[in-house]
């Protein structure tokens, strides 16, 4: 092995540090967003070259995987009633406002930690893209109002419990209803209506390393990240309010640790400096070969 492939190793690893400070920008870049999971890089040695004597020397480092660590973030308090955090894995269940419904299967559903949401002109649930938040049928969350029915027509939303159960001010002022199916109208807040309505549905992932980033805080299921295939149930997609909790009011922060992203930035700059000098000192091997000619 020749001097002059040290320095290809030198550059591999001025490569994947210098990715390895793209992960870490992108972090820090994303402090303050609502569910932001932070990013890590992982490394792993390059084929080695066998000298003899059951002796190898490595050729370099290659990026093995930027892993998505999904663990729980903290939660701050808000003034808006549909602003949601999840206590728990599961995601909440989107889709775009062109697609068809119902989603025929949880894992065709967008999928997503941050619950800024809101109602738009048409009385959807969408977080700020537009996109649709979807029920525990598949379907996206619509509101009526026909201005005809003060007692059941939507007027706001008051409350949602730990099980995504949606109670609203009808437009007399007084009448409080449930939400119960898409685009219909409300229903009366008794036992038996609380259990059968509709709930804000969430999707959980087997694997959360194989599911996707698309942008928008957003998520798509891959094959290896093992989420359902079946179609949207209440039995499968309700938060059982336990070890699965919606929480209103709240909304779930950024795992993004500063300090942790800082000492990682030093280190990932003094490896990037360590390779960039083995790749002079072998420059500087390599003038001394040839200063034999002189």
């Amino acid at each position: 092995m020749s001097v002059t492939s040290a320095l290809y190793t030198g550059v591999s690893g001025l490569l994947q540090n210098g990715e390895a400070m793209n992960v870490i920008g992108n972090n820090i870049s994303n402090v303050n967003t609502v569910g932001y999971k932070g990013a890590r890089t992982l490394f792993s040695d390059m084929l080695s070259q066998n000298i003899g004597n059951d002796s190898q020397i490595g050729k370099g480092v290659q990026m093995q995987v930027v892993q998505n660590v999904f663990s729980q973030g903290s939660t701050q308090t808000s003034e808006n009633v549909t602003d949601l955090a999840i206590q728990g894995n599961s995601f909440f269940a989107l889709k775009p406002p062109t697609a068809a419904a119902p989603v025929a299967r949880q894992s065709d559903a967008f999928l997503s930690r941050a619950g800024a949401f809101k109602t738009d002109s048409n009385l959807y649930l969408v977080n700020p893209d537009g996109y649709q938040v979807l029920d525990t049928a598949g379907n996206p969350i619509q509101f009526l109002n026909t201005k005809a029915a003060p007692t059941t027509d939507f007027g706001k939303v008051l409350s949602i419990d730990n099980t995504g159960l949606i109670t609203y001010l009808a437009t007399d002022g007084i009448t409080q209803n449930y939400y119960s199916t898409s685009g219909a109208a409300g229903v009366a807040t008794t036992p038996a209506a609380a259990l059968a309505a509709q709930k804000i549905a969430v999707v959980t992932a087997a694997d959360t390393s194989g599911l996707k980033k698309v942008g928008g805080s957003l998520y798509q299921a891959t094959t290896d990240a093992g989420v359902s295939t079946a179609a949207f149930s209440q039995a499968a997609n309700k938060p059982n309010g336990v070890s699965e909790t919606i929480l209103s009011n709240t909304l779930e922060q950024s795992t993004v640790d500063l300090a942790n992203e800082f000492v990682k930035m030093i280190t990932t700059q003094r490896a990037y400096s360590a390779n960039s000098k083995t790749i002079t000192t072998s420059d500087q091997m390599t003038q001394e070969v040839l200063n034999l000619i002189r």
